[in-house]
């Protein structure tokens, strides 16, 4: 099997040794990179397995580039920050982020981090299922009626979620679990709540009103309703 790819994005050269060696010892193979704009260029020309990127970079910051992997691709990216205050976290999340680390940490977690983001990569993209007009698709396509929807990530399991259960009340931990992989995370409530906000969007872009069908169950989760035609 192929060694999975890896984009590291770091301004300092000695957190980008760390973090390659503790990539590449767990059988990644890295390509890196020093600020965001050559990062989001390869991105056109190759899709690597996981993004490993800084908050803070000269240019275009880690934030601003992880909304835009996030929102073209279906990578996942994990952030790596010396601020660890829960503002930072949500914001972080808010970028559509799959996870965040805190500096200092140890090598061995963020290899052993990857690898969980890369497996969990793997499984989801199987995920198919559909109601109604509505269906998801392998990776990271939605259709609704004859009009498909690109999806991030996390917006793609959240929405397979509901699908799975339609007209059930889908709890915000359960959500969290189906999207991030973990039912306890900071700032886990925001996360989901900006995925659906963005998938509402979507829905109705494809079909004017359409975005109604996910509900919000006030101080439980979401649930997924048919659509009026």
């Amino acid at each position: 099997m192929d060694e999975p790819l890896v984009f590291v994005v770091d301004d300092e050269p000695a957190m980008l040794d760390v973090m390659t060696f503790a990539l590449e010892t767990q059988g990644f193979r890295c390509e890196v990179f020093r600020s965001a704009e050559p990062a989001w260029t390869a991105l056109s020309r190759q899709r690597p397995e996981l993004v490993v990127l800084d908050v803070m970079l000269p240019g275009m910051s880690g934030l601003t580039l992880c909304t835009r992997i996030r929102a073209t691709t279906d990578v996942p990216v994990m952030l790596v920050t010396a601020k660890g205050e829960p503002a930072e976290r949500i914001a972080g999340f808010e970028a559509d982020a799959e996870d965040y680390v805190v500096k200092p940490f140890h090598p061995r977690e963020l290899a052993l981090r990857a690898q969980r983001l890369v497996r969990r990569r793997t499984t989801t993209q199987q995920i198919l299922t559909e109601f109604g007009v509505l269906r998801v698709e392998t990776g990271t396509d939605a259709v609704l009626g004859t009009v498909r929807m690109t999806l991030t990530g996390n917006e793609y399991k959240v929405l397979a979620a509901l699908l799975a259960e339609p007209n059930e009340t889908i709890g915000f931990r359960e959500l969290l679990i189906a999207g991030w992989g973990e039912a306890d995370r900071l700032g886990g409530r925001e996360m989901i709540k900006t995925a659906v906000y963005r998938l509402r969007h979507k829905l109705d872009s494809a079909v004017p009103q359409s975005g109604r069908v996910i509900e919000s169950v006030r101080g439980s989760g979401y649930l997924l309703r048919a659509a009026e035609h």
